[in-house]
């Protein structure tokens, strides 16, 4: 097939840099069950499990006939830790992370900042979405807006409303162009979003327990769908708890003011609790610092082996431009 049907599903010179000669490209739009569906001219189910190792949704594959050869060097891979001490991939080759807060619930601190923290690791760019902006009162938005300045300061946030459309033009430029994916709890609006970006009624829509403001799992599968405006979007299901499978410099690019100040600390291994000539402890809010604490020792409890870390990691530069130039001397 030529390479430039795939072109609003996100392929580019990089990919097909990276493709074996005589592959087939495609993009794993969903899994189901032990199947995946990756966009082709035609949608097609494939094997998940191959010689190539796991596909997860938003890879990029190549095909040999009706298998899954390689699975492409990806730019980046949201994951969360999983119990059996390994990790769950929840896409790949991501560019934003819509972190979607409904706002008929309080949202925590904790909660963005693990979020945040998630995207940065993944090598995507991090954006909240506050949702359901009709249901509640300005005082509550206000208050929303301020946990989210305190937690991550700088993070961009957008406001929005699916049934009244508000702030729906400025997210649907945020995606445009991009593979973005929702993540957020069940009952956060995320597949309320999905159907509003994409103007169809594509993900089911569930009705929020009004006792504790909890949504059932309305969505559950990953799925890839194309957005009218350019782009694509990535609708997840709801997760209650995201354990963190990240690196203490995706802690630091969310806490950004400590690692800072922490160059003028007197030891360079200082933990901010009680040593003398720390710059930190009496200079960032003590809750802010607790949240940063909290989320390095879990980081620490789970440190991977630089060989797992370079085996899972994203691709760089160099050696794109290597790709790149063998693909030259093969033309």
């Amino acid at each position: 097939m030529s390479s430039t049907a795939l072109r609003p599903f996100g392929w580019g010179d990089r990919w097909d840099a990276l493709l074996a000669p005589g592959h087939q490209p495609a993009r794993v739009v969903r899994h189901d069950g032990q199947l995946v569906i990756v966009a082709t001219p035609e949608l097609r189910a494939l094997p998940v499990r191959t010689a190539a190792g796991d596909a997860v949704v938003g890879d990029w594959v190549g095909l040999d006939g009706d298998v899954v050869a390689e699975v492409l060097p990806r730019t980046s891979l949201l994951r969360r830790a999983a119990p059996d001490g390994s990790y769950q991939a929840i896409t790949a080759n991501v560019d934003t992370v819509l972190i979607v807060c409904g706002l008929d619930r309080p949202v925590r601190a904790g909660r963005l900042q693990r979020s945040v923290a998630t995207a940065w690791d993944a090598g995507a760019q991090p954006l909240i979405v506050l949702t359901k902006v009709d249901l509640d009162s300005d005082a509550a938005l206000e208050e929303a807006l301020a946990t989210a300045a305190e937690a991550v300061p700088g993070a961009d946030v957008l406001v929005t409303s699916s049934t009244t459309e508000s702030g729906l033009e400025e997210l649907a430029a945020a995606c445009r162009d991009r593979t973005v994916v929702l993540l957020g709890e069940s009952g956060a609006g995320k597949s309320s979003l999905t159907n509003a970006l994409l103007g169809d009624e594509v993900a089911a829509v569930g009705a929020v327990r009004e006792s504790d403001q909890k949504g059932r799992h309305t969505t559950t599968s990953r799925e890839l769908r194309l957005l009218p405006g350019g782009g694509v979007i990535i609708d997840t299901p709801g997760i209650r708890a995201l354990a963190l499978w990240v690196d203490a410099d995706a802690i630091d690019a969310t806490f950004p003011e400590i690692e800072e100040l922490a160059a003028s600390c007197r030891f360079n291994d200082c933990g901010h609790t009680n040593e003398p000539g720390c710059a930190v402890r009496d200079a960032v809010d003590p809750e802010r610092l607790e949240g940063w604490r909290s989320l390095r020792r879990e980081v620490a409890a789970r440190e991977r082996p630089e060989h797992e870390k370079r085996r899972d990691g994203k691709l760089g530069s160099r050696m794109i431009r290597e790709a790149l130039r063998e693909k030259g001397r093969d033309d």
